[in-house]
């Protein structure tokens, strides 16, 4: 018997907890704007509409964290600060690419059943 194994209920947590990170909209966001080449903070804030400071900087971490991007400091005064995706992070992008196409390609009759649902369903 191998004790190292992990239990499958583990890795059910461990999986549903990583579709949970790479699945927030702001993750996916970040990944999608990183997509054609580094950028620095206020760049991606600038591409990233709606997101705070502070939400971009925990996204960023996690991102770090995961080694889904590479955070670059250029020594410069003051210092610049550049984010980049790394090969993992741009395997995900390739995946978030083909989910935003779906999503736009469908948003119309997504609204239309819901437009639809809503006045069956007061």
């Amino acid at each position: 018997m191998d004790v190292t194994a992990r239990p499958a209920a583990a890795d059910c947590r461990a999986v549903s907890e990583i579709l949970s990170r790479v699945g927030d909209k702001w993750t996916i966001q970040v990944v999608v704007a990183l997509r054609l080449g580094a950028l620095r903070f206020n760049g991606l804030k600038r591409e990233v509409g709606g997101i705070s400071q502070q939400m971009l900087t925990r996204t960023l971490k996690m991102l770090e964290r995961d080694g889904m991007i590479e955070r670059t400091v250029h020594a410069s005064t003051p210092p610049q600060v550049e984010y980049r995706l790394t090969p993992l992070g741009h395997s995900l992008s390739e995946t978030v690419r083909q989910l935003a196409d779906w999503a736009a390609a469908h948003t119309e009759n997504i609204w239309e059943n819901r437009l639809r649902y809503d006045t069956d369903h007061p």
